[in-house]
């Protein structure tokens, strides 16, 4: 079992293929490749975290693409924007199943996950994570990591922070794909800030 994180899918949302240039003729073969890329990644016992914009959809289509797609998928969701027409007044998992059976978690806007790696120093170090990128985030000065989407590949890297939306992996891997969780922590240790 291995563990993913993704983010900004923005199924069924036309205008997302213009605004970040995404190669596809129109909505319904986006959405139909990025189904068919995360489940070419992501195995049916898998655990993915989304951090957002995961449709600009209604509940029926949310639920409709959850059926579709491997993983246990927990979603942190951008309540305040596109995923607000199926997330708010949601609690747990009511309603929802993915192609694996599990029912995906609703999350707050911020999680924070412990002991994802350690430092030089051999302590445990947690990951941040949200939608939005975060300025200072939790024991940023022990190492501690930021995952975020909302900003299509666009952010300037940083040390130990990384986009993980569908574009930033485009730009980075070449597909439009979840990263692995351990390979996501790599490419952020290996980032540097702007001087």
């Amino acid at each position: 079992m291995k563990t993913w994180i993704t983010s900004d899918h923005h199924f069924r949302h036309a205008n997302i293929i213009k605004y970040t240039n995404r190669p596809y003729a129109d909505v319904m073969e986006m959405d139909d490749e990025l189904v068919s890329v995360w489940n070419n990644f992501v195995d049916p016992q898998d655990t993915v975290w989304h951090l957002g914009d995961f449709t600009l959809g209604g509940k029926e289509l949310a639920a409709y693409y959850f059926g579709r797609l491997n993983g246990h998928i927990n979603i942190l969701g951008n309540p305040w924007h596109h995923d607000s027409r199926w997330i708010n007044g949601m609690t747990g998992a009511t309603g929802f199943s993915s192609k694996s059976g599990w029912m995906p978690y609703l999350f707050s806007p911020i999680v924070v996950l412990e002991e994802v790696d350690t430092n030089e120093d051999g302590d445990s170090i947690p990951a941040v994570l949200c939608h939005y990128q975060l300025l200072n985030w939790d024991r940023q000065h022990y190492g501690s990591l930021h995952f975020f989407g909302h900003s299509h590949g666009v952010s300037a890297p940083r040390h130990n922070c990384l986009d993980v939306g569908v574009d930033n992996a485009f730009k980075l891997t070449g597909d439009y794909r979840p990263f692995e969780f351990q390979e996501a922590v790599e490419i952020a240790q290996s980032l540097t800030s702007p001087s």
